[in-house]
């Protein structure tokens, strides 16, 4: 654990890419099998250890210490691991556990009855010193937070062994920790692992931001950029009629949580496209929002492993289909989009019409009339506009001039900064996260969002001392303050919403400005905000 406890310590403090990169590689190359396998897991959330969750921990501290003193300690430090790792006591007599390794912790930790977990992780912890505690815990959660992606992990290990990243990431699914297969071909000890028969990921085509550009329409198509969750859809035939996966973006598998999409789709091939709830508008036609909801919709089933029956019903999920990688066996990528568009259109006529559509490309005379119709798209399902080159083959990441995504302009409200909390990580020492409101027709002040990012670091230090000095009260962690500093908020969209007081909810919340030009009097309205839900 020692090895792998320093390298999460270095990787903490470590804010350029390249050295990160270095740092994985190093380890991965001087760490022996599979204790490298099952850290590369844990680096790219493939490690689930069941028995082991936060509230697991939690009873296991506050079993040995002052349950007011962790709790006021972890709203302090900002991170659950770090502050147990800190806290927890020395026994006077250690338990006679042997050395631990990562492995050896997984091998233990996953193997035992739910209920017998929680020991085992304390005898743990009782013989690691607090950066080896640290490590386990984050391992053990499944929860590293130390500014490792899950392709930037796989990055170091192709760049540690001087194999491509593309060729990691195409089977990556495909085979399972600790990954001796991968490791053994990288050092050269055993063959290519293939993809055969496996629904595994393919990486993502990426777009730049679109800037100031201005294109020319003969070389771009435009097509309406979809507010729900990007997906790729593999299917691979087999016994008992194949199987089917669905793909976040980065490689993370959704299919539990759409089970009702990933029954749909059995149709042998690899399609890319923007996962959505149906709305009430089911007739729509493509061009005006095609029966999507918008994303808070959708929000209400992310993240399950478990979808409801009733859930199923009054949330169905469809995929709005973008592009297509493969065609059975065929590799699409690289025929230009304009041919891929072809094989789509087909490919999607033999789908369920229920559970997929194909985006609508936008019809524009020039890129002056493109803007507005950009400008006049503010239905609820709808981000912006994507921009593709029209003979651009499907690549992996961004590859400059092929695609670009042209975000709608932000809404903004000037809204009251009413309560605040500290942030976590390099935040932890700061009141960071911020829950503002907007004024009802009887002068009360109602919570509309909260928002913690979009200041620069001088900004953040300013607020916090607004916090420090105006607080009026305290909740816990939370602190009230006066009702007198404005704040710009910038946000996507907003939507009616039942769980919030104020009746509404905003997509994607940040502070534009601190306005302390403008009084909290002269802030905007409940009834303003609901004059723009889509």
């Amino acid at each position: 654990m020692h090895a792998f406890a320093q390298l999460l310590d270095s990787l903490i403090y470590t804010r350029s890419r390249n050295a990160k990169l270095k740092l994985i590689g190093d380890y991965l190359r001087a760490t022996p099998d599979p204790d490298r396998g099952w850290a590369m897991a844990a680096l790219t959330g493939d490690l689930d250890i069941p028995g082991v969750k936060p509230a697991v921990i939690r009873g296991l501290i506050e079993e040995r210490i002052d349950p007011v003193l962790y709790r006021m300690s972890r709203d302090f430090v900002g991170d659950s691991a770090e502050t147990v790792s800190l806290l927890w006591p020395t026994p006077k007599v250690l338990p006679d556990v042997p050395p631990l390794s990562v492995s050896a912790v997984v091998d233990r930790l996953m193997h035992l009855p739910r209920g017998e977990a929680p020991a085992a992780l304390a005898a743990m912890l009782d013989v690691l010193d607090p950066e080896e505690r640290f490590a386990l815990l984050k391992m053990a959660t499944g929860a590293l937070r130390v500014g490792v992606s899950a392709r930037l992990a796989k990055q170091a290990l192709a760049d540690a062994f001087g194999i491509a990243v593309e060729a990691v990431e195409e089977v990556w699914h495909g085979i399972d920790p600790p990954y001796d297969a991968l490791f053994a071909w990288a050092e050269g000890r055993g063959e290519q692992p293939t993809a055969a028969d496996v629904p595994v990921f393919r990486p993502f085509m990426l777009a730049h931001p679109l800037e100031d550009l201005r294109l020319d329409l003969a070389d771009y198509v435009a097509e309406w950029k979809w507010d729900g969750i990007r997906v790729q859809i593999v299917h691979v035939p087999g016994e008992g009629g194949g199987e089917t996966r669905l793909y976040s973006r980065t490689g993370d598998d959704m299919t539990r949580a759409f089970p009702d999409v990933a029954a749909a789709f059995a149709t042998h091939g690899v399609v890319d496209g923007e996962l959505l709830v149906k709305g009430e508008a089911q007739g729509g036609t493509l061009e005006d929002g095609g029966g999507a909801a918008s994303f808070n919709a959708l929000q209400q089933r992310l993240g399950r492993k478990v979808v409801s029956a009733k859930m199923l019903e009054e949330a169905p999920a469809f995929v709005r289909l973008y592009d297509i990688l493969f065609d059975g066996a065929e590799d699409l990528r690289e025929l230009p989009w304009h041919a891929r568009r072809a094989r789509l259109e087909a490919f999607a006529a033999r789908l369920d019409p229920d559970r997929f559509d194909v985006s609508a490309v936008v019809e524009a005379a020039d890129f002056t009339a493109l803007e507005g119709i950009r400008a006049g798209a503010r239905d609820a399902a709808i981000e912006g506009m994507m921009l593709k080159r029209r003979d651009s083959p499907y690549v992996q990441g961004r590859r400059a001039g092929l695609w670009y995504k042209w975000k709608r302009d932000p809404l903004t409200a000037d809204c009251v900064m009413m309560y605040a909390q500290r942030g976590s990580g390099r935040r932890s020492s700061f009141y960071s996260d911020y829950t503002f409101g907007c004024w009802t027709a009887d002068g009360e002040l109602l919570p509309v969002g909260k928002a913690y990012s979009g200041i620069t670091d001088e900004e953040l230090k300013m607020l916090d001392k607004f916090v420090r000095t105006k607080t009026v009260a305290r909740f816990g962690p939370v602190r009230e303050v006066e009702k007198t500093l404005v704040l710009e908020i910038a946000f996507d969209s907003i939507h009616a919403s039942k769980r919030h007081k104020s009746g509404v909810a905003m997509r994607f919340p940040r502070i534009a400005r601190i306005r302390t030009d403008k009084p909290a009097a002269e802030a905007d309205t409940v009834a303003a905000l609901e004059k723009l839900v889509t």
